[in-house]
């Protein structure tokens, strides 16, 4: 994986055992000993599916780098097209780093909003809301594709569909990092801003052209409970059950 940070990944423990104290597992590409906070929240799996929730206010608070690893390491066992892992992870905790985003991406989303015809006051109020959401996350994690070793094909349309599977499976790894950071003590938000201007954020990073950016993971602690939305019966989602 490309991180900003290196590019050491934890092994998957084996079982869940929630204990208040610390635990040494084996590295999965290296022989030393880590120790591993694993916070209780949720006792079973249910539970923690539930309990996840989109936060966008944080706490003046680090994040241990243990955690954002732990955060990584359950992306990277999400599945994946051919078991290629067409995703790629940047992680930024530099207050400088997050300002120069947060005013380049600004910039394109400002366009897009006066081209929809959006008042200034009202362009402004968001700007402002979506810069104060990136510069107050004490840590931000961008997923970005990464194509290169996906399979060739001739014609457009599979390629294409090479591509969608890629998409998919970059959510499943976004869902695993929010699943493990709340898992964590945690609390994680999903911004989908550089979906827009995928190269404005490679050039304002100096990332490899290669990589197309693909969301913001804000992760911290929360500051208060988010408003919880109302979710869709589940008869109302099945449209077949044969």
């Amino acid at each position: 994986m490309w991180v900003s940070y290196d590019d050491n990944g934890l092994d998957a423990h084996k079982g869940r055992r929630y204990w208040k104290k610390v635990l040494h597992i084996n590295m999965a590409t290296h022989s030393k000993q880590r120790a591993v906070t694993l916070p209780v929240r949720a006792d079973t799996l249910a539970a923690l599916l539930q309990g996840r929730r989109s936060v966008r206010q944080f706490q003046d608070r680090a994040v241990d780098r243990a955690f954002v690893e732990q955060i990584l390491e359950a992306a990277r066992w999400a599945p994946s097209p051919h078991g290629r892992q067409p995703w790629r992870f940047v992680v930024l905790t530099r207050p400088e780093l997050k300002t120069l985003l947060a005013e380049r991406m600004g910039e394109t989303w400002q366009r897009n909003l006066e081209m929809d015809g959006q008042g200034s006051e009202i362009v402004n109020a968001r700007l402002d809301k979506s810069r104060q959401r990136i510069l107050k996350a004490p840590v931000i994690i961008i997923p970005c594709l990464y194509l290169e070793d996906l399979d060739r094909y001739p014609d457009e349309r599979r390629q294409a569909d090479e591509t969608t599977m890629a998409i998919q499976s970059i959510g499943a790894a976004i869902q695993n990092m929010l699943l493990m950071a709340y898992d964590l003590g945690l609390d994680a938000g999903w911004m989908c801003a550089p979906l827009f201007c995928p190269e404005v954020v490679v050039d304002a990073l100096k990332l490899d052209s290669r990589l197309v950016p693909q969301a913001m993971i804000t992760v911290g602690y929360a500051a208060a409970d988010p408003k919880r939305r109302e979710r869709l019966p589940l008869s109302s989602l099945i449209v077949r059950f044969d």
